[in-house]
């Protein structure tokens, strides 16, 4: 039932001149779904209210509660056509009355953690783009149809708002920004394996895809007390966002998964001066897969002591300072931030080593994140002591992986059993740390059991080999010239 309410809602999304990609239709989605949990919490808390003999005091007033505007009922339970809003006054109702009253909740919330904090955001970044109050209609009739109540209930739409995000990741080529492979994810927290009582933090979240499975793969903990749920709900996770979108789809992504108020927080991480950083603001465990190819502004890249453009860059140096002594971090990254020769790449290369110990680099094949056509490895690291052997796996599924053939969890199974032991095998080896030149601190090595060399040639080598392939070029030319 609630599969084909999805495919009904982006059908008559389709409809809509605002609405064109995707990530259109999983924004619109969003912020409708939002409102139905929300109607379902408050229906909760005044219940368990009412059984204590107290009453709720309701987070929304009377008039733009779900069940007012939205889905007025009679007696019999059926909605009330009659008071329930359609065409125009529904259209001129959420954007001139609903969408300013929900924004207003952020100047009068107590504090950033709290749900009215986080309806203030969500209602302050994103607007209504269903112009027609039909198709809001349509829409709003079939989001109804969903329940949360349940555990089971809010697992399945969890998994349906995964398959969404999953294929506005697919949808363009920055792709990778909303979405990382959800089977790279999990063998990515078996390796970190946080537990209750630790705090994860991931400062790029995305679509909070690293933070809901650390909370998945934490909650399957045998015999889970209610304190430790509690734990888990309220004092292990944190996310930074930056996009607008990105930042409604996490905290919406979160509570399908079970996490009521999400602690996401919308802001540029990397504006946050790594000086400023006290021991109070420190993680245990950091999960993220940072976006990279972007380019900070020189203001920006003052906040760090290692200066660079390249957001990625910027991101590891704050994710160092980020953990805790003996704190652990599985980060992914570009894979030429292995071999790089300029400064900012050995310098960077010289911290990580120094100062944490790398002791495992996944190296992911081509085709692992779809749209995004960009090789990537996984640096895996405990920070406070100096790495002395580094565990290199090259993952190698077998087949071209692409967004009909994608990653799938068998695909790591592999990898995850050798990384107990570090074993050396067809795709496995360490690397003493004393045996890399302490010149460039170039951790591309050549796997010695005859996979291919985890490395990448330089810009200026690539430019050389265009260069003497164009003047060969023109020699055959000129000898077909000669012919002629």
């Amino acid at each position: 039932m609630f599969d084909q309410a999805f495919k009904n809602i982006d059908d008559i999304l389709r409809k809509e001149a605002g609405c064109t990609t995707e990530l259109d239709y999983t924004e619109q989605t969003s912020w409708l779904l939002f409102l139905k949990y929300l109607d379902g919490l408050e229906q909760d808390r005044a219940d368990e209210a009412a059984m204590s003999g107290k009453k709720y005091a309701f987070i929304l007033d009377k008039l733009y509660r779900w069940e007012e505007w939205a889905a007025p009922r009679g007696k019999d339970g059926q909605i009330d056509n009659n008071r329930a809003k359609t065409g125009d006054d529904l259209r001129d109702f959420v954007d001139l009355k609903l969408f300013p009253y929900l924004q207003a909740f952020k100047q009068k919330a107590s504090g950033p953690n709290t749900i009215e904090y986080k309806i203030g955001e969500i209602f302050g970044e994103i607007k209504n783009k269903i112009a027609s109050g039909y198709n809001l209609r349509e829409i709003i009739d079939q989001i109804d149809e969903l329940r949360f109540r349940s555990q089971t209930e809010k697992h399945e739409l969890s998994q349906l708002y995964e398959d969404k995000i999953r294929n506005m990741g697919n949808a363009g080529r920055n792709g990778g920004e909303y979405y990382t492979p959800r089977p790279l994810i999990r063998a990515i927290i078996q390796v970190v394996r946080p537990k209750i009582g630790e705090t994860v933090y991931d400062g790029a979240v995305g679509s909070a895809g690293f933070l809901c499975e650390s909370f998945d793969f934490m909650r399957a903990k045998p015999g889970l007390t209610t304190k430790e749920f509690a734990t888990l709900q309220t004092r292990t996770f944190t996310g930074k966002e930056k996009k607008s979108l990105a930042y409604v789809i996490a905290i919406m992504n979160m509570i399908l998964h079970g996490i009521e108020t999400p602690n996401i927080i919308h802001t540029n991480t990397l504006t946050e001066n790594l000086a400023d950083i006290q021991e109070k603001d420190r993680f245990d465990i950091v999960l993220a897969n940072p976006p990279f190819g972007g380019k900070e502004r020189k203001e920006v890249q003052q906040n760090f002591p290692i200066r660079t453009g390249e957001t990625a860059f910027l991101f590891l140096q704050h994710f160092i300072k980020m953990l805790k002594a003996g704190g652990r971090g599985g980060v992914v990254i570009k894979n030429t931030f292995l071999s790089n020769s300029d400064n900012a790449s050995v310098s960077l290369r010289k911290l990580l080593l120094e100062s944490c110990s790398l002791h495992t680099v996944l190296d992911c094949p081509g085709g692992t994140f779809q749209g995004a056509g960009v090789k990537t490895v996984v640096l895996f690291f405990e920070k406070g002591a100096p790495t002395r052997k580094t565990w290199f796996y090259q993952l190698d599924p077998g087949r071209n992986l692409g967004k009909t053939n994608p990653l799938n969890d068998d695909d790591l199974a592999e990898f995850i059993e050798l990384q107990k032991t570090k074993a050396d095998s067809p795709k496995s080896w360490s690397v003493d740390t004393k045996s890399i030149d302490k010149a460039t601190f170039d951790l591309s090595v050549k796997n010695p059991n005859g996979g291919e060399e985890v490395k990448h040639r330089s810009p200026l080598k690539i430019m050389d080999e265009i260069a003497k392939l164009d003047a060969e070029s023109a020699k055959v030319l000129e000898r077909i010239k000669g012919l002629l």
